[in-house]
């Protein structure tokens, strides 16, 4: 097992605040695209990694060897980087505050998923869809099943290495996309995904699962053939949960995670400021959701060792805080938050998301579109971007007319954009319900798994048009 890399007697840690992790990620992918397989890998990379605090900085060192003799090696290389950066950045951080005492993260079992599974799977639902829907210009089905599995052994400087953590964090993505052509003959498409951070057996059991979505996937696709162009300009917007997560993690979560607030993001500047409507509060969740169940993507201890808390960042519209690991929150004067997380055994830990959301209100969709004369009602995303200042442009798959407080025509592809916490103080209404997206791979330096959610939203926001 990996722990037992660090149980090795002859390991001594140096006598400043040190870490030690044992990685390893395992992925497979396979995709269909109309009936084709296209694409069928299967990767594990693992490694070992040690950071020692020194002089205000870290000095870090990875291998991808697993043995004891790698493991002192690995040490001691980091010892001799935190050494020579530390006599160089003349850093006036200081000593980071002792690790509390914690207990191992809850152990998932792990399950053997063998690759014939996905492509079984992926084949019965592809053929069901080349049957069911025999007009489609194309089809395409993607399984993606990841494992990313950590042992974390830590120590607050000079004492035998402590383990703080095993992890075993699991997840499984479903997409389904869909394409026909229009009336001229332009490709129009949309995707059903379905995502959890769970194994493939606990969240894919039978295709036939499917079926009523993918129904209603034909349905909209069709609509979405006949329909019209957006408008451009400012416009009173329903902007639906799908997208009021990605907002919260793209537009306002990223100006709030303590690195990119020193690194000069616009929040920087609106600690206890109103930053939103009143009916908006944000949270990053550590690993338990607003509803008391299991949050999607949990960590509740660090890849520091930090046990992790929620971060509550918009609390009624004012800024709260933000999210931090140990050296953020001790330059800024914060807790840590434990949100220091990393991707490959060979990466060191940042600061990034883990289940970011807004909460819901306590208005129904329905009174959301009905109370709209003239607007729209925007459904689904795919790419988006957005800088420190908060200002964003997302791209918008689905989306419907709203007339006379009724749903129209479908829309064609287009974008939102604006300046994030502008657009929060617009908000008028919020729905009273929530959807979790759980698909997404952050990709701050280093890609990583993460959750974003929201209810509905009504405010005013930049379309673009044809």
């Amino acid at each position: 097992m990996l722990k037992d890399l660090f149980t090795n007697k002859g390991i001594n840690l140096p006598p400043r605040p040190t870490d030690l992790r044992a990685h390893r990620n395992a992925n497979m992918i396979v995709t269909l695209t109309s009936g084709n397989l296209t694409s069928n890998q299967k990767s594990v990379t693992a490694g070992v990694c040690a950071r020692v605090f020194d002089k205000g900085v870290y000095g870090f060192a990875s291998t991808a060897s697993m043995d004891s003799d790698s493991v002192k090696k690995v040490l001691a290389s980091a010892q001799d980087n935190a050494g020579f950066f530390g006599g160089r950045a003349k850093s006036d951080l200081g000593d980071l505050s002792p690790l509390a005492p914690g207990d191992e993260n809850p152990q998932i079992k792990e399950k053997e998923v063998p690759q014939k599974m996905l492509l079984d799977y992926a084949r019965e639902l592809d053929a069901h869809i080349a049957a069911k829907y025999p007009g489609l210009a194309g089809r395409t089905i993607m399984i993606n099943c990841l494992e990313m599995e950590k042992f974390l052994f830590s120590s607050n400087g000079g004492e035998s290495p402590v383990m703080r953590s095993h992890s075993l964090v699991p997840r499984t993505v479903l997409m389904v996309s869909m394409i026909i052509k229009d009336a001229k003959g332009a490709p129009i498409n949309l995707n059903h995904v379905v995502s959890e951070f769970a194994f493939f057996p606990d969240v894919l059991t039978k295709t036939t699962d499917h079926h009523a979505d993918l129904d209603s996937l034909y349905e909209r696709l069709v609509k979405k053939s006949e329909g019209v162009y957006a408008s451009a300009g400012t416009h009173l917007l329903v902007m639906g949960p799908e997208i009021t997560g990605m907002l919260a993690h793209e537009a306002i979560g990223h100006t709030v995670e303590a690195d990119l607030v020193m690194g000069g993001a616009v929040s920087a500047h609106f600690m206890n400021k109103q930053v939103a409507s009143e009916l908006v509060t944000m949270i990053d969740y550590a690993h338990t959701k607003e509803d008391g169940k299991p949050a999607h993507c949990p960590v509740v201890i660090d890849d520091e060792g930090t046990i992790a808390k929620d971060a509550l960042l918009i609390d009624k519209g004012i800024l709260r805080t933000y999210m931090h690991d140990r050296a953020s929150a001790k330059r800024l004067g914060y807790e840590p938050t434990g949100n220091a997380r990393a991707w490959q055994y060979n990466d060191e830990p940042l600061i990034r998301m883990r289940n970011t959301a807004i909460l819901p209100g306590k208005s129904k969709l329905s009174d959301l579109i009905e109370s709209v004369d003239d607007g729209y009602y925007l459904v689904k995303t795919g790419n988006g971007q957005a800088d420190g200042t908060s200002e964003f442009m997302f791209s918008i798959n689905e989306g419907y007319e709203i007339k006379g407080g009724k749903i129209g025509k479908a829309i064609r592809d287009t974008t939102i954009s604006g300046v994030a916490f502008d657009m929060l103080k617009t908000v008028d209404m919020v729905s009273d319900d929530m959807l979790w997206r759980n698909s997404g791979m952050c990709g701050k330096k280093q890609p990583i798994p993460t959750s974003n959610g929201g209810p509905a939203l009504r405010c005013y926001a930049n379309l673009g048009g044809r």
